[in-house]
């Protein structure tokens, strides 16, 4: 009788969670490791400069520091309940809210405008191109070199706004712009349009330019009219690009109005063009009251990322792909 023999196999290795999440062969490996080594440092940068900086703010906002004190005391919320019984500040929020509003929608609407007509308009190139530059021109420029500039387009003797309307015979329509309380917001968001427009232009452009040009062949053949081809080729075409720009235009209208401020109204009149980030600045370095100022970047801080969470909700949609 054979006895057969079974010789016991030899128990597979189990590969290691960590190497199958670094990848399934040694070239996969490889290469996701070098792609994790050459991420670490953009990504310890960022927690350096980025994070941490954010977390120290938010911890100063509950202590009373002058920013130059080693022993802050701790308080609290109590800089939270100053600010909201701050007039100042609601003042501020309320025209920071202002610029949000009128910022967005009226730099989006003229850079798409612009964009449309570089781009389908029945120009030469060559005038295609004179205006690109053109329009490009002042986001090249510095903001406060800007700001300095419409201080005297607005200046109410040697203003060249002024001297149109005298030229025109609107004279009594003339205003000191930067100094009345009921027009120096809307001359700030002017400049501000004015430096922005031509950045979100070109980037309307760059996603219009990647349209098929059968498409608007088609539509055209179909009897739709320039508006109609805009609204059901473009727009949705380059609608990923849009809502990228949204995001931006929020942090934008952060970041111009506190510069064109500083240079232009210094907060005046009467706190009339205030904003968020000035009086957090007036706060840190005026009335070295370091941890109101704090409080008050905390409340920008969640700002920004309520109304960038709310522009991605609503503006969320299914992506046509080319």
């Amino acid at each position: 009788m054979d006895i057969k023999t079974s010789v016991p196999k030899k128990p597979q290795k189990k590969e290691s969670k960590f190497k199958s999440i670094l990848g399934k062969t040694p070239r996969e490996r490889s290469r996701n490791i070098f792609i994790f080594w050459s991420v670490v440092p953009t990504f310890l940068l960022f927690l350096l400069f980025k994070i941490y900086p954010m977390l120290s703010a938010a911890k100063m906002s509950l202590y009373r520091s002058t920013g130059l004190s080693s022993s802050p005391t701790f308080i609290g919320f109590d800089n939270f309940v100053t600010l909201f019984n701050d007039p100042i500040f609601w003042k501020s929020l309320k025209n920071t809210f202002f610029l949000l509003g009128v910022f967005p929608l009226v730099t989006m609407i003229l850079a798409l405008f612009f964009a449309v007509i570089l781009t389908q308009g029945k120009i030469f190139e060559w005038e295609k191109t004179l205006y690109r530059l053109v329009y490009f021109l002042p986001n090249v420029l510095s903001m406060v070199v800007i700001g300095m500039m419409f201080m005297y387009v607005y200046d109410f003797n040697l203003g060249i706004l002024n001297s149109f309307l005298d030229f025109i015979g609107m004279g009594a329509f003339k205003r000191t712009w930067l100094g009345e309380s009921g027009t120096v917001m809307w001359a700030l968001a002017f400049t501000m349009v004015w430096q922005a427009a031509g950045y979100y232009m070109v980037m309307y452009i760059s996603g219009i330019n990647r349209i098929p040009d059968d498409l608007y062949e088609a539509v055209t053949l179909d009897g739709a009219s320039p508006i109609r081809q805009f609204f059901v080729i473009t727009l949705p075409l380059i609608w990923e690009v849009v809502r990228v720009t949204i995001t931006f235009f929020i942090t934008g209208a952060f970041n111009l109005s506190f510069t064109f401020v500083k240079v232009m109204t210094k907060g005046g009149p009467d706190h009339a063009s205030e904003m968020l980030l000035t009086t957090m600045d007036i706060q840190a370095f005026m009335n070295a009251n370091y941890g109101y100022a704090m409080a008050i970047s905390v409340v920008v801080f969640v700002i920004a990322i309520v109304l960038a969470l709310i522009v991605k909700k609503i503006t969320e949609r299914d992506v046509i792909e080319l």
